[in-house]
């Protein structure tokens, strides 16, 4: 009996100093909230930034998962975190943020990412990517580089105008759709993003729909590289260094078309990729 009440106290020792050490993070974490609200105006930046709301929410759900820990836990934390940062900052947080289950922010008008059983068998009857590989070689590879610099051209508006990007200047960054058996190489030329012939510094890989979940916002890159969905290889630096300046990337100043298109794109790709796996 003495020695199990002895356990008792050492364990319940042992979950206070957790508990002292959740205290902790949470003061880091309402200093940097502060550090944040005073860099968002000077950055341009809008107080309440629902983008970046869906990426805490994700990530944090998606460790969750690998630590065992119950979705509705998880909800309940991010809830919150995020509804303190917001009366930090002096912006009301949404209502229905605040209880279990809440529901991620999104973009106005967007659904959930779909994951419905009664999709998956409609959704497996399309062809995985690896499919379509045939039919894009058909596709001139100067048709695809005018494409791809046109996206870029919108996407990176901002930072291009800012001179965010000169560090592209004079090198070579690859990006590899691995499942679509494409592969560009991009440097910074006369001011825009070029597609070029030479061989990369460094290079990005994944599949189309991991690629598509980065570009959406709805998946951050720090996840995606730690499942090794996506792999750098080559110039580590040159290649963080052009991750990070997406992560900073202001999601409001992408065309509102392109974040719509971008969005429903990677949910579905996402959901048909579900499907395919669960059958």
């Amino acid at each position: 009996m003495r020695a199990e009440r002895f356990a008792l106290a050492r364990t319940r020792g042992a979950i206070d100093a957790v508990d002292d050490g959740l205290l902790l993070l949470l003061a880091a974490r309402r200093r940097l909230v502060r550090m944040v609200a005073r860099l968002k105006p000077r950055a341009g930046v809008a107080a309440r930034d629902p983008a970046r709301e869906l990426v805490v929410r994700r990530r944090g759900q998606r460790l969750a998962r690998q630590l065992d820990v119950p979705a509705s836990t998880a909800t309940q934390l991010l809830d919150l975190v995020i509804a303190d940062a917001c009366a930090q900052q002096g912006v009301p947080a949404d209502a229905g943020q605040g209880g279990q289950g809440a529901a991620p922010v999104m973009l106005a008008g967007m659904d959930p990412m779909p994951d419905s059983p009664r999709l998956s068998p409609l959704l497996r009857r399309l062809p995985p990517p690896r499919r379509l590989v045939p039919l894009l070689r058909v596709l001139p590879a100067r048709w695809q580089h005018a494409l791809l610099e046109r996206a870029m051209a919108r996407v990176l508006a901002a930072p291009l105008a800012d001179s965010a990007l000169d560090f592209m200047a004079g090198r070579r960054l690859g990006i590899e759709v691995s499942d679509l058996g494409l592969r560009w190489v991009l440097s910074l030329r006369d001011g825009r993003l070029r597609v070029v012939d030479d061989a990369p510094e460094a290079s990005v890989r994944g599949s189309a729909t991991d690629l598509l979940l980065l570009a959406s916002r709805l998946e951050d890159a720090d996840t995606l590289f730690f499942q090794r969905d996506l792999v750098l290889t080559g110039d580590t630096e040159l290649g963080l260094t052009a991750r990070n300046l997406l992560d900073r990337l202001p999601w409001e100043s992408v065309p509102l078309g392109l974040r719509i298109a971008l969005n429903r794109g990677a949910r579905f790709a996402h959901a048909a990729r579900a499907a395919h796996r669960r059958y």
